[in-house]
C-alpha cells in the first residue's frame, strides 16, 4: 500500500476509535447511508435482547458524512488487528477499501466496514420507531445501547454533521428511557 492508511469513521469510531491517530479531517462517502440496520448480539446486545447498531448501508445517490482518521506512521499493522478484531466479531461488517472525500477537497482510499446484507445480523428497513424502542432496551458487553446512540449522535452534532434519523432516534430514545412515553 502506497502513503499512510485512512479509516472511515461513521459511528463509534468517531468517539472511540482505539488506534493511533495522526490526522483527523471529516469526509464524505458516496453511496452508502448510516443506518441502524445491524443486529447487535454483543457489543450493544445480546442473544435473548439483540440491540441495533449503525453500519454503512449501499443506497443510490446517498452519501454519509463521517470522520476519516490517517493511521498514525507505524501503527498500519497494528490498527489493522485492532479493527479486526472489533468490527469483524461476528462477520456482519464487510471490510472494503472504498474512496473518500475529506473536507480537504482530496480523495482517498479508506478502510471502511460496510453491512453484509446476506448476513443473519442485517435487518435494514425497521422503522424508526421500531429502532428506538430496540435501542431503549438492549444492553450488552460494552454498555447500554442507548448510550452507543447518544454518544455518536453527540459527537456528530459537534462536528457539525447533521443526520436527521439520529437526532430523532436520540430524542425518542430519551423519551422512552425516561419513562414520558411508552
Amino acid at each position: 500500500m502506497d502513503g499512510p492508511l485512512w479509516v472511515f469513521g461513521y459511528g463509534s469510531l468517531i468517539w472511540d476509535p482505539g488506534f493511533p491517530v495522526a490526522r483527523t479531517l471529516k469526509a464524505r462517502l458516496d453511496g452508502w447511508r448510516r443506518s441502524f440496520c445491524m443486529s447487535s448480539i454483543h457489543y450493544r446486545g445480546s442473544v435473548d435482547l439483540p440491540g441495533l447498531v449503525l453500519a454503512l448501508d449501499r443506497a443510490e445517490g446517498a452519501h454519509c458524512e463521517g470522520v476519516a482518521f490517517e493511521v498514525a506512521p507505524g501503527a498500519e499493522a497494528e490498527t489493522l488487528a485492532v479493527l479486526r478484531e472489533r468490527e469483524l466479531i461476528s462477520r456482519a461488517y464487510l471490510e472494503c477499501r472504498l474512496p473518500v472525500r475529506l473536507t480537504t477537497a482530496d480523495e482517498v482510499e479508506a478502510l471502511v466496514y460496510v453491512i453484509d446484507r446476506d448476513h443473519v445480523q442485517y435487518c435494514g428497513g425497521l422503522d424508526l420507531e421500531a429502532q428506538a424502542r430496540i435501542i431503549a432496551a438492549a444492553c450488552g458487553d460494552r454498555g447500554p445501547n442507548r448510550d452507543y446512540l447518544f454518544n455518536t449522535a453527540d459527537h456528530l452534532d459537534r462536528l457539525g454533521i447533521r443526520d436527521a434519523d439520529l437526532a430523532w432516534l436520540a430524542a425518542r430514545v430519551r423519551a422512552l428511557s425516561n419513562g414520558s412515553e411508552g
